[in-house]
């Protein structure tokens, strides 16, 4: 990204390049609360050449025992406006999910895969591209849910389709999405038509709670985050009202360690990011789901290979700089820059944590005795 800096201060590390007006200023941006920090990037007012990744961590760490930084994570931990979100109706719901993922198809084509799967990928080894890691991804969860020809099945908040797809065409089923975003929607019907799959998949513009059963299979992947702690009870009793007696729920979302605490980070985010959103501890996750009539058959824990996906996501996002210039504002570009960066430090370090988890109805547990089958 092009500078109108009149000064380049180097980090000490030498892994990066401030590129602001002063020493004063840089010696700013380091020692401030990180939500300032991402605030001024976003204006453009410093740039970052070389690694965001390690430029967001060194902020992070020179800055964790600033006042302002206190504050500021006092601030993300009471965070009032998830109050709020107890209260919200549906419209807002739909608010925020268009205001992520309706910016432009054409701008998330340019950092996720080829299918555009925007949820942490599986790789097999550290040198697995992003397309076969997202792959692999799409068949483990397939496999987790040991979906049959013939069988039906559901994906809350399917993004662009990539996993209702994989699952018709790999495995036989019956695949319905459901988005509320109408160019995920768009863009998923007509992957669907080139697929020649339109016996096979329908996806809906649709509210999951709004979602008509049963399913012999469900799968909600990268779509919890979007629940809230106040509604994951409603959540797991619609999933569970929607499952056959003898189904499966594969629940595939980002958890916060139970040390962990909402802190100035989660204000960008929610600001900036994903309005609405909330991450939960895994304990609460498996505790709502359990009081709503699931059993837990499988929990798996996939935090470094989301590290590996957002660093993936940031290399190509950077390197295809220009055209998402023309997509998207400078504004937007940046923030998706520092959160992404911010996000891999988060999943290194151990501030964030993913998890699929894999539920039967209480009482059922028709799956075989080991993950062999998942892996063969």
């Amino acid at each position: 990204m092009k500078s109108t800096s009149t000064a380049a201060c180097v980090s000490q590390t030498g892994d990066f390049e401030i590129l602001c007006h002063s020493q004063a200023q840089r010696d700013w941006l380091l020692h401030t609360d990180p939500y300032s920090a991402a605030c001024a990037y976003t204006r453009g007012e410093f740039s970052i050449a070389g690694d965001l990744v390690e430029a967001v961590r060194q902020q992070l760490r020179a800055s964790s025992q600033s006042w302002r930084t206190r504050i500021m994570n006092f601030a993300g931990r009471i965070a009032p406006w998830r109050l709020i979100h107890r209260w919200e109706r549906r419209i807002h719901t739909r608010h925020d999910i268009q205001y992520h993922y309706d910016r432009s198809n054409d701008f998330y084509a340019q950092f996720l895969d080829r299918r555009m799967v925007y949820s942490c990928a599986c790789f097999p080894t550290p040198e697995t591209s992003l397309d076969d890691a997202q792959f692999t991804k799409l068949e483990t969860v397939c496999r987790k849910l040991r979906i049959h020809p013939g069988e039906r099945f559901l994906d809350i908040g399917c993004g662009w389709g990539a996993l209702a797809l994989h699952a018709a065409a790999r495995f036989g089923a019956f695949s319905t999405g459901c988005t509320l975003s109408a160019q995920q929607a768009q863009f998923a019907r007509r992957a669907i038509t080139t697929a020649m799959l339109d016996p096979f998949v329908q996806i809906l513009e649709q509210d999951y709670r709004d979602a008509r059963g049963p399913f012999d299979k469900i799968a909600s992947v990268g779509m919890v985050e979007h629940v809230g702690l106040a509604r994951l009870r409603q959540y797991f009793r619609k999933v569970h009202q929607l499952l056959s007696p003898n189904g499966l729920f594969l629940n595939h979302g980002i958890t916060m360690p139970a040390s962990a605490h909402h802190d100035a980070q989660g204000i960008f985010i929610s600001r900036y990011v994903f309005p609405g959103g909330e991450i939960v501890r895994l304990s609460d996750m498996i505790t709502a789901a359990e009081k709503e009539g699931f059993a837990v058959l499988d929990v798996e824990g996939l935090r470094p290979h989301y590290a590996m996906t957002c660093r993936a996501w940031l290399q190509r996002l950077r390197t295809n700089e220009r055209k998402c210039a023309e997509l998207v504002d400078a504004k937007t570009l940046r923030v998706w820059e520092v959160y992404l960066a911010g996000c891999a430090v988060a999943f290194e370090e151990g501030g964030l944590d993913i998890h699929q988890i894999l539920f039967s109805k209480q009482g059922q547990q028709n799956i075989p005795l080991t993950r062999c089958d998942i892996y063969a």
